[in-house]
């Protein structure tokens, strides 16, 4: 029998928007282009979110509701 590896398929990753919990006692965080409010909450503890980055693999978020708080027409 043979049993040969699979291939990994290696996922590109990029540096990505996000939002962290200001809590520094928590590790709460979201991709920006997930996020429903203009400036979330954090949904662990409630507390108020900062934006920033992150290295992260890329992703697609092509719901309407987002494209819409953007700006984009569908």
């Amino acid at each position: 029998m043979y049993f040969g590896k699979k291939t990994v398929e290696e996922i590109p990753e990029a540096d990505t928007a996000i939002w962290s919990c200001s809590n520094d006692d928590c590790n709460g965080w979201m991709r920006d282009n997930f996020a429903f409010e203009q400036v979330p909450v954090c949904a662990h503890c409630n507390s108020p979110m900062v934006s920033g980055t992150k290295m992260l693999p890329l992703v697609v978020n092509d719901h309407p509701i987002k494209m819409l708080k953007k700006g984009t027409s569908i």
